[in-house]
């Protein structure tokens, strides 16, 4: 029996052959630079979790210097007591009961997306980019929720509050300048936001440079079978 001259794939030769793809793919310059990237990203998104994501100013006639609230991603701090009790007069619930499951799960869920970042990082496979998702859309979705309850807040007054008749239901500011009766307030992003923001666009940048590494390598693959 004469032979074909085919050459008949084994378990072991397709191992190989993924392994030697791998290999050139780790050695391509930009898959370095992609790495490095993807960590930079856990680590700002990491350094975000404590530091705080957005402030909010209450300027009230009775309160010359204003008062204000810092939003964490997992908790507030500041003059959170003194807002309830003005809030309380127009029917708005305490601060404190809003977004209690994000915030109480908001340090594992932080966590669990870094290590989602690390996996992409050393973990080769191209499927694993879908683990980045929840990071690069992250400082929209904190951005969304914070809206959502300040809606919920102004909008769900309680009917029988001192004040209730004297406000119509409203949305306060997310950003910038709203004014409330005789209160303005004013809105703005902090440190932790933008830090969750830099690590958006790492992670975006390293899936943007690992597809780069793999393209490098399959050009070579193919230069070396032509």
């Amino acid at each position: 029996m004469s032979s074909t001259g085919s050459t008949i794939k084994t378990p072991q030769s397709d191992e190989s052959e993924q392994l030697s793809a791998i290999a050139q793919i780790s050695r391509q310059p930009s898959f370095r630079l992609s790495t490095g990237l993807l960590i930079a990203a856990a680590a700002f998104l990491a350094i975000s979790t404590f530091v705080p994501y957005w402030r909010m100013r209450l300027n009230a006639p009775q309160y010359p210097s204003g008062l204000f609230v810092t939003v964490y991603v997992n908790h507030m701090e500041g003059d959170v007591a003194e807002i309830d009790g003005l809030n309380h007069y127009i029917g708005m619930a305490p601060l404190n009961d809003a977004a209690k499951i994000e915030r109480a799960i908001a340090p594992i869920a932080m966590v669990v997306i870094g290590l989602m970042i690390i996996g992409v990082a050393f973990i080769h496979s191209k499927w694993l980019a879908l683990f980045a998702i929840p990071a690069m859309t992250f400082p929209i979705v904190f951005i969304a929720d914070l809206w959502v309850w300040l809606w919920y807040y102004g909008n769900n007054l309680d009917p029988t509050a001192a004040l209730s008749g004297a406000i119509q239901p409203f949305t306060p500011a997310v950003l910038g300048t709203g004014v409330v009766g005789q209160f303005s307030t004013t809105a703005v992003l902090q440190a932790g936001w933008y830090l969750a923001l830099v690590a958006a666009v790492l992670a975006g940048l390293g899936l943007h440079y690992r597809r780069v590494a793999r393209q490098a390598a399959e050009k070579v693959a193919t230069d070396k079978r032509g």
